[in-house]
């Protein structure tokens, strides 16, 4: 990717978004689990703890739907670590690539790359 301007290179960019932007919320979600855990050994009053378990059932009920959404995205492969293997290898690639743009390009000239040309 030489020219992050050019119309052509933003081709997929959407599903690489939402993956990405689904891929953290699953992060999240894992560590809010986590969270939630800690605080419901640490919780001292019976109310606290039911108000705290219904929130990490609440929680892992959303992990599941997000995993399940993920998978039918085919943007997490949970249970063929090759096939994981290779869309993280691909990600890595594109997290590589973007980091590598010239983003100050010495030509700021866009005229030809739009179907109408600016007035």
């Amino acid at each position: 990717m030489n020219d992050y301007l050019d119309p052509i290179n933003s081709v997929g960019m959407p599903e690489k978004i939402d993956s990405a932007i689904a891929l953290d919320l699953l992060i999240t979600v894992k560590e809010t689990i986590r969270n939630y855990s800690v605080a419901l050994s640490e919780a001292a009053s019976p109310e606290v703890r039911t108000t705290i378990r219904n929130q990490m059932e609440a929680a892992i009920d959303y992990q599941t739907k997000l995993i399940d959404l993920m998978m039918s995205k085919k943007w997490f492969h949970p249970y063929d670590v090759s096939e994981q293997q290779t869309l993280d290898l691909k990600a890595a690639q594109n997290a590589v690539d973007i980091a590598a743009l010239n983003l100050f390009p010495d030509d700021h000239n866009r005229k030809g790359l739009f179907p109408t040309p600016p007035k």
